[in-house]
C-alpha cells in the first residue's frame, strides 16, 4: 500500500532536525514526505532549502503564514492518491520501519480507523490494567491496543476512510477519531507498542520546558498547552498523568466517551477526587 506522509513544523529547528533525522533514516522504509513548514523564523526555512534531501520527499511547502495544523494536513491529504495517509509533527522521534508496520496492519484490517505509535516512554504503559479492560485486542495476526483516539503523530489511516468522514476539523484530532471509533472503526496503538518518542514530554531529555518559565516561552507552540490552558509544570504533569490513566485503564469503547455514560464518568471521577484525594 502507497503512503504519504505530511510532517508539519513551525519553528523550533532543532526538533525539526532531529524529527526529520529520524522520519528518512531507513532508507529501505517507502513513503513519499511532503514537509509543510508553517513561517518559521528561526532558520528552518534555510535549513530546509539548503540541508534536507531525500528522493522519498515529494515537496517542500513554504508557508508565508502559520495557518496551523490542521489546514497544512488537510490541504496535503485532500489532493493525495496514496492509500494510506500519515501526519508527522515536528517534536516527535520515529522508530524505522514504522511505516511498514502499520501499513501492514491497515493492509490485513479493514476496520482498522487509525493506528499509531506509543507517544509515552514504555515503561509507562500498564500492560497488567490494559489487558483487564480488554484493551489489546486480536485481529488476525496484529494487535491492536484500543482507544477511541490516539496521539495526532506518528500515525496512519486509510485515505478513503478520510475522504468518508470529511477534512479534520478544529485544533486537533481527538474529536475526529472519536468520530470514526463511534461509527464502528477500530483506533489504537499498535500492539507491541512501537514507540515514538514526544519531545515535548518532559521526560525527554529533548524538552525545552522543563520549568515553569520555559513553558511560559513556548506556550503558544504546543497545541496541548494551549488546547487545556496548561501555564504550569504542576498543571502539564497532572494532565499527563490524566491522559496515561485514560489510555492504560479507561474503556476502549467509544459510546462511554459521550452522552450520559461521558457525564456519569465525570461524576465518578469527582467523587473519588472528593473521597480519595487522588485523581486516579
Amino acid at each position: 500500500m502507497q503512503v504519504d506522509l505530511v510532517f508539519v513544523c513551525w519553528n523550533r529547528l532543532d526538533y525539526t532536525r532531529l524529527s526529520l533525522e529520524s522520519i528518512l533514516s531507513d532508507p529501505t522504509e517507502e513513503f513519499q514526505l511532503t514537509i509543510w513548514d508553517n513561517g518559521s523564523t528561526d532558520g528552518t526555512v534555510e535549513y530546509l532549502r539548503r540541508e534536507v534531501d531525500d528522493p522519498r520527499i515529494k515537496d517542500i511547502v513554504l508557508s508565508k503564514e502559520n495557518v496551523g495544523q490542521i489546514a497544512a494536513v488537510n490541504a496535503i491529504w485532500s489532493r493525495s492518491k496514496a492509500d494510506l495517509l500519515g501526519k508527522l509533527d515536528n517534536d516527535c522521534l520515529m522508530m524505522p520501519g514504522w511505516t511498514r508496520t502499520l501499513a501492514q496492519a491497515h493492509a490485513d484490517i479493514e476496520e482498522l480507523g487509525v493506528v499509531a505509535c506509543w507517544h509515552y516512554p514504555l515503561d509507562e504503559f500498564d500492560e497488567t490494567r490494559a489487558r483487564r479492560a480488554g484493551k489489546v485486542q486480536t485481529f488476525g495476526r496484529h494487535q491492536i491496543l484500543r482507544h477511541p483516539w490516539t496521539c495526532g503523530t506518528g500515525l496512519l489511516v486509510k485515505r478513503d476512510t478520510y475522504h468518508r468522514f470529511g477534512p479534520l476539523q478544529g485544533n486537533g484530532t481527538t474529536q475526529y477519531w472519536l468520530r470514526m471509533a463511534l461509527a464502528g472503526y477500530v483506533n489504537g496503538f499498535y500492539y507491541p507498542l512501537i514507540p515514538q518518542e514526544h519531545m515535548d514530554d518532559p521526560r525527554s531529555s529533548h524538552c525545552l520546558f522543563k520549568t515553569d518559565r520555559e513553558l511560559q516561552q513556548y506556550k503558544d507552540i504546543s497545541v496541548v498547552l494551549k488546547e487545556h490552558g496548561i501555564t504550569t509544570m504542576e498543571a502539564r504533569w497532572r494532565r499527563r498523568a490524566q491522559v496515561l490513566h485514560n489510555l492504560n485503564a479507561e474503556p476502549w469503547q467509544a459510546e462511554y466517551y459521550v452522552g450520559w455514560r461521558r457525564r456519569l464518568r465525570r461524576v465518578r471521577h469527582m467523587i473519588r477526587r472528593l473521597v480519595t484525594g487522588r485523581d486516579y
